[in-house]
C-alpha cells in the first residue's frame, strides 16, 4: 500500500516538476522574445506609414525602411480636442491601450466609428519632401468593420483636404469582400479625391454600385460588403469631424512648417 502511495506521490511530484519547469520556459521565451516583437511591431507601422506617404518601393529591405522612414516622418503628438501639438513620446503612445483607460479617452458625442472611446491625444505622421517641406500628413484612423474594429491610415496631401492614399494595416474581415480594403486596385482609387466639401464638412464615402468618374468624394463600396462599406465611411466621416482631427486641420490649414 506505501509503495503505491510512494509511486503516485512521485508520479505527482515529477508531473508537478514538468510544469514548473515549462511554465519556466515559456516565461523566458516570451521575455526574450519580447524587443523582437516589437521591432517588427515598429518596421510594421513604418512601412504603411511610408505606403500611405507615397514612399515605399517594392523590394525595399528593413534597413532601406527604417533609414527612409526616419529622413522623410517625422511624428508628434496632437490633443484632439484643441488640434494643438503637444509634449509627449510618440513612440511610447498607444491608442488602443488609451482609449481602455477612462483618464485617457473619452466616449464620442456621436460615435458614428462605433469605437465606444476615443483617445484624448493622437500621433500624426508629417511626412517631408526633397525641398525638406511637408507634403504630406499621415491621421491614423480606426473603427468598426462587420466583424470587430479596423485601424489604418489617411494620408493627406499638404491642402489637408487631398487624399493621396488609404492603407489599411490591421481588420478581421471577410476575405474577397471586406477584406478587399487591402486590394491595391481598389486602393489606387483614393489618390485626388476630397475629404471635404466647400462648407467644410467630411463628405468623402464608398458609393454602393460604384462612383461616378467625376465625383471628387466617392470611391467604389466593396462589392458584397455593404457593412464594411459603411464602416470605412464612418470612419472617414467621424476622424475628420469635430471629434477627430477636424480642429487640427482647421488649425493648420494655412500651411504645416
Amino acid at each position: 500500500m506505501s509503495s503505491n502511495k510512494e509511486t503516485f506521490g512521485k508520479t505527482v511530484g515529477f508531473v508537478f516538476a514538468v510544469c514548473i519547469a515549462c511554465a519556466a520556459l515559456v516565461s523566458v521565451s516570451a521575455v526574450s522574445l519580447k524587443p523582437l516583437q516589437q521591432a517588427n511591431k515598429l518596421l510594421d507601422q513604418q512601412t504603411k506609414i511610408l505606403e500611405t506617404a507615397g514612399l515605399l518601393k517594392d523590394g525595399m529591405s528593413s534597413k532601406e525602411i527604417v533609414a527612409l522612414y526616419n529622413e522623410k516622418v517625422e511624428a508628434r503628438m496632437i490633443d484632439l480636442d484643441s488640434g494643438k501639438f503637444i509634449e509627449g513620446d510618440p513612440t511610447q503612445f498607444d491608442e488602443r491601450r488609451n482609449s481602455r483607460d477612462v483618464t485617457k479617452s473619452e466616449k464620442p458625442a456621436n460615435d458614428i466609428a462605433g469605437i465606444i472611446r476615443r483617445s484624448h491625444d493622437a500621433v500624426v505622421y508629417l511626412v517631408r519632401n526633397e525641398a525638406n517641406q511637408i507634403d504630406t500628413v499621415v491621421f491614423p484612423v480606426v473603427g468598426a468593420g462587420l466583424w470587430d474594429l479596423m485601424f489604418g491610415y489617411v494620408g493627406l496631401e499638404a491642402d489637408l483636404n487631398t487624399v493621396k492614399s488609404v492603407v489599411y494595416s490591421d481588420h478581421k474581415e471577410t476575405p474577397g469582400l471586406g477584406a478587399e480594403v487591402m486590394n491595391p486596385k481598389w486602393k489606387a482609387q483614393w489618390p485626388g479625391k476630397k475629404i471635404y466639401n466647400a462648407d467644410g464638412t467630411p463628405v468623402v464615402q464608398l458609393v454602393k454600385g460604384g462612383a461616378k468618374a467625376d465625383d471628387i468624394y466617392g470611391v467604389d463600396g466593396l462589392s458584397g460588403a455593404t457593412l464594411t462599406s459603411v464602416g470605412v465611411t464612418n470612419t472617414l466621416h467621424f476622424w475628420f469631424g469635430d471629434e477627430g482631427y477636424k480642429p487640427f486641420i482647421t488649425a493648420n490649414r494655412g500651411g504645416l512648417n
